[in-house]
């Protein structure tokens, strides 16, 4: 870019109306990281805008555009022993190209970065992506309809439908054609008298796993010989499955290649699945299960090789540890939220292997493209058993957690008499018996059906389910006793002993308290219960020591009290 280029440039950058979410202006602050951010944010946000750049402006002042000079030198700049340009093009993924311009405007130094759109996906820093939405810097996965149609504009190569070459039919497995053409019947029964007349390069085109007769990527991770692998390198197909214990301590691993049509039933098969009954007293539901639905467990298998981005190079991991079943692909959610699929109910915009993805469907692996998750949810509330926990907290990894028993029999008794429930509340009931937090207003809303009792956010699944269930004494552990009893114990203490030191009163007092508090939180309700009600309120006891060390003892009301 000339000298006069750069000139007019800057000149249109300052005459927009105010900052857009394409241009950032700085006057002289350059920390590195910040610098990263942006340049993700910058090139997300010109592919988002159609945009053929995106730029970071050094020299302007943010609000009045007004050129002020920096003293930010780009080419001198240091993190560590690198410099810095050499540090962000290697912490960019992918990487862009960027142009970074330093020169001078009406007798100001100006440092310009032009930073390219994204191309075949979002551009990540140091493994997150982000964009600017309004004038704020933020992390794309917070906004999922943008991530969406980052997607949908950069039209990213199907991986999945590359041709393998130099791959032939004799590269896949007979075995494997043979049950996929089982399956191709019993998912289009209205063909199932056409399909033994094809041949099994008509079939492999019919049901979309090859393409022209020619062997995709697909064909080698569903229907390829172990042998063939290698034709996805530096791609892994590969299932490992993990055996723990109780202490985490791994007992046994195996691994299932390719051709994954069959071996991830023998995944499955694999897993000890063990009968449970709901309560060995026969109070509630006196009926024996497996601990994991079979279609529940192979539909996560089968969205962990449907969703795995496998040009990150590792494998679907399955980790079996007592009464659970953990699933984790690589590559980040593109729904962006569990509940967002929940709540749209149909197939998502973009896959990540539309061409795998479709072919698991017409080989009867996966139910239907988009529904699968919910139907997950509704098996397991139909079990009364846990709902999946999906955890989405790492940029490239999808984590599904599947509970093998029953957490809270006070969640699974309300299900069995509320089974007109929406799917939403018992998606929240989950959350509650699991002590996880729920936002305020979702607490008021299953206060206001009674579902919920206790003080938030620290709640349990209402006391009246608990009163049924004959599960008081779990029901005190977790919810506890009301403050009258707590003060009444430290008053009989109190008389019977003369004084107590605040050791003596946390002795007396944690132990009984209830689980669902932290240890902050318990040390915190013990303070209140001695300085503000027993002493500021009800005036029953006072301090004889120092703030530091206090020596509690009844006062003469507090005596009476106790009498």
């Amino acid at each position: 870019m000339s000298p006069e280029q750069l000139q007019r440039l800057l000149q249109e950058l300052i005459a927009l109306p105010h900052e857009t979410e394409w241009v950032e202006f700085k006057v002289n602050y350059a920390e590195p990281k910040e610098i990263g951010e942006y340049v993700s944010a910058l090139a997300n946000a010109a592919c988002l805008h159609d945009k053929p750049q995106g730029y970071l402006v050094y020299g302007v002042e943010n609000r009045t555009h007004k050129v002020v000079g920096t003293k930010f030198r780009p080419r001198q700049a240091k993190v560590g022993n690198q410099g810095l340009e050499m540090w962000l093009t290697q912490l960019l993924d992918p990487k862009p190209d960027f142009a970074i311009r330093e020169f001078a405007f009406e007798g100001r130094d100006v440092v310009l970065f032009a930073v390219d759109a994204a191309g075949n996906r979002p551009v990540r820093f140091s493994g997150m992506a982000h964009v600017r939405v309004g004038d704020s810097l933020t992390a794309l996965k917070n906004h999922p309809e943008k991530e969406r149609k980052i997607w949908l504009k950069t039209g990213r190569k199907d991986w999945s439908a590359g041709i393998c070459a130099g791959a032939t039919l004799a590269d896949l497995d007979p075995a494997a054609i043979q049950k996929g053409r089982v399956e191709y019947k019993n998912k289009n029964p209205d063909k199932a008298g056409d399909v033994d007349g094809w041949t099994d390069t008509v079939f492999l085109n019919k049901a979309k796993v090859t393409i022209h007769g020619k062997i995709t990527r697909t064909a080698i991770i569903l229907l390829g010989k172990p042998e063939a692998e290698h034709y996805l390198s530096p791609a892994v197909a590969q299932i490992t499955w993990v055996l723990k214990d109780e202490h985490n301590v791994e007992k046994d691993y195996r691994h299932f290649g390719p051709p994954l049509l069959l071996n991830v039933e023998k995944a499955a098969a694999g897993i000890r699945n063990l009968n449970y009954r709901y309560l060995p007293n026969n109070t509630l539901f006196p009926v024996e299960v497996t601990q994991y639905d079979p279609w529940v467990l192979r539909e996560a298998l089968h969205n962990s090789v449907a969703h795995q981005d496998y040009e990150l190079g590792g494998r679907i991991n399955l980790v079996e540890r007592p009464d659970e079943l953990v699933f984790a692909n690589l590559g980040h959610f593109i729904p962006g939220s569990v509940e967002r699929v929940i709540e749209q109910d149909a197939p998502q915009e973009f896959y990540r292997n539309p061409f795998l993805a479709h072919a698991m469907v017409n080989l009867n692996m996966i139910d239907t493209i988009g529904g699968g998750i919910k139907k997950m949810f509704l098996k397991q509330r139909k079990r009364f058993f846990p709902l999946p926990d999906y955890d989405l907290s790492q940029e490239d990894r999808v984590q599904v957690r599947i509970q093998g028993k029953i957490l809270d029999e006070n969640y699974t008794r309300l299900l069995i008499e509320n089974a007109d429930l929406p799917l939403e509340t018992v998606m929240l009931l989950d959350r509650v018996q699991k002590r996880r937090r729920i936002s305020k207003e979702d607490h008021q809303r299953l206060k206001r059906q009674q579902l919920v009792e206790g003080r938030y956010p620290n709640l349990i699944v209402s006391s009246k389910v608990a009163a049924v269930t004959g599960k008081r004494a779990e029901y005190i552990r977790y919810r506890g006793f009301d403050d009258g009893h707590y003060q009444q114990m430290i008053l009989e203490y109190l008389g019977k002993f003369g004084s107590a030191t605040r050791k003596d009163i946390n002795t007396l007092l944690l132990g009984k308290l209830p689980d669902i508090l932290s240890a902050k939180q318990k040390m915190t309700k013990i303070n209140r219960l001695l300085s503000v009600r027993l002493k500021a309120k009800l005036g029953l006891i006072r301090n004889e020591g120092s703030d530091a060390a206090p020596k509690w003892v009844l006062t003469d009301k507090g005596r009476e009290a106790v009498q």
